[in-house]
């Protein structure tokens, strides 16, 4: 290692990623710790839920993305503390790292206020692991109710429920809107697949709050065009496998995504410092943690106001620039500069509806619609890490939007794996019907 500074950093998101990047062949010594060995494009997570892309199209190798800086080493594994006074890193697996500069960017999971025993019954969706579960069911619930039609001859109309308004549970809403009028909507013979209807459920009293008042008034209106019934002002206070609760009411439901609530990465409360309610550390100007310049604590896990007073928000470009921004001040601690403090620059925001519909704050421009719609496309095919993503998802999108097909409609599972599915999404009943017509040990792996 020499006599070069170390820098660990634990998280390979945009945040940590960006970071390593920016110190890519620099004079440091640079280790980066993840769970998983690859980078997902979390932005384009709904469309693998929603069957429109797979895993692999979303998802790169760490050390492929870093495999041109011969000062980066990359480690498989989970971090499960520190100890800031010593300047080590705990592993798993009891190995330590030692570091001169330490920044953590782990991320953020979905929040249940309280209420982790949801998460069976209503998956949220950060990872690959969740698109890939909520995918399966959504695609097993058509199966089912297609199953049950033709055995029983009738079934009751399907209907998915998607908890919160913000910009996932928006995509997801109209994405499985989409598939159930116009992918699916001729390869199943017994039922009809456009009359599932999809709720999406809002606790206040817009959707993607964020965004100027017109454009969630827009977004609103794009996502009744596409048959998704909006109801604002609607807490889901409980969830139970086939129903939520709202208010007084408990609606029945053949699928339940949840997409409201953000918690950080709990890793971050070992580092013995103060967080706000949702576990973010509250970081000096600079993202360093008080008492520890050589901390610095990023991404999802940073609780930072802008010079307006508003908080940076906890999106990829403010992740990305935090990383950039941390390896600069690194560097300049080794050149003798003085460290600049932490500025978000709002480069704009933009949320995607269905086909051909969108909205964006772009350049101080509010765009809608197409035009909306076509500025996302093109943004995120250009922050895709590999010419390979970018030119397989574009011709995925290219495919779907002419023809409306969706590639990736695989369910996976034996008939035990699929049985325990039914249960959580719909009770204990659904899943008799999968006896009805297949022995126990069945092979159940469908490829549509």
């Amino acid at each position: 290692m020499g006599n070069k500074a170390r820098v660990v950093i634990v998280g390979g998101g945009f945040g940590g990623l960006w970071a390593a990047k920016a110190l890519a062949n620099k004079a440091v010594d640079v280790t980066l710790v993840d769970r998983k060995n690859h980078h997902v494009f979390q932005p384009l997570l709904y469309q693998v839920a929603t069957a429109v892309l797979s895993p692999g199209e979303i998802a790169t190798p760490i050390r492929r993305i870093l495999h041109y800086a011969k000062n980066i080493e990359v480690i498989l594994g989970e971090v499960t503390g520190f100890d800031t006074d010593r300047k080590t890193v705990r592993l798993d697996n009891g190995a330590e790292l030692t570091f001169d500069y330490l920044i953590v960017a782990a991320g953020a999971r979905h929040a249940y206020f309280g209420h982790d025993e949801w998460e069976v019954s209503a998956p949220g969706l950060k990872t690959i692991e969740d698109a890939v579960e909520i995918r399966r069911r959504v695609l097993l619930a058509f199966e089912l109710a297609e199953r049950q039609a033709y055995l029983r001859g009738k079934t009751e109309d399907l209907n998915f429920v998607v908890v919160g308004g913000g910009p996932t549970g928006v995509e997801l809403a109209g994405a499985i809107a989409d598939i159930a009028r116009q992918a699916m909507a001729k390869d199943f013979k017994a039922i009809d697949t456009r009359k599932a209807r999809v709720t999406l459920f809002e606790g206040s009293d817009r959707v993607l709050g964020t965004f100027a008042k017109e454009l969630s008034e827009s977004a609103k209106s794009q996502l009744e065009d596409l048959g998704v019934e909006v109801r604002l002002d609607s807490f889901v206070s409980d969830v139970k496998p086939g129903k939520v609760k709202v208010g007084d009411e408990w609606i029945d439901c053949d699928v339940v995504v949840w997409a409201t609530g953000v918690a950080a990465s709990p890793i971050g409360r070992q580092l013995g410092v103060e967080t706000d309610k949702a576990g973010r550390i509250f970081v000096q100007p600079d993202l360093t943690i008080p008492g520890h310049a050589n901390i610095f604590v990023i991404g999802d896990m940073a609780s930072i106001k802008q010079e307006s007073g508003e908080p940076v928000p906890g999106v990829s470009p403010a992740a990305m620039q935090m990383g950039t921004a941390t390896a600069k001040n690194i560097l300049a601690d080794i050149d003798g500069r003085e460290r600049n403090i932490f500025r978000y620059v709002d480069k704009g925001t933009m949320a995607t509806i269905g086909r051909s519909k969108a909205i964006a704050q772009v350049f101080g421009l509010k765009l809608k619609g197409w035009i909306a719609w076509m500025f996302w496309l093109f943004l995120h095919i250009f922050f895709l890490i590999g010419f390979r993503n970018r030119f397989i998802v574009l011709a995925e999108w290219f495919w779907a939007y002419l023809t409306r097909e969706r590639s990736a409609r695989l369910i996976t599972g034996d008939a035990d794996e699929l049985r325990n599915a039914l249960t959580f999404i719909s009770g204990p009943e659904a899943a008799k019907v999968l006896d009805e017509v297949s022995p126990k040990k069945a092979n159940a792996r469908v490829s549509t």
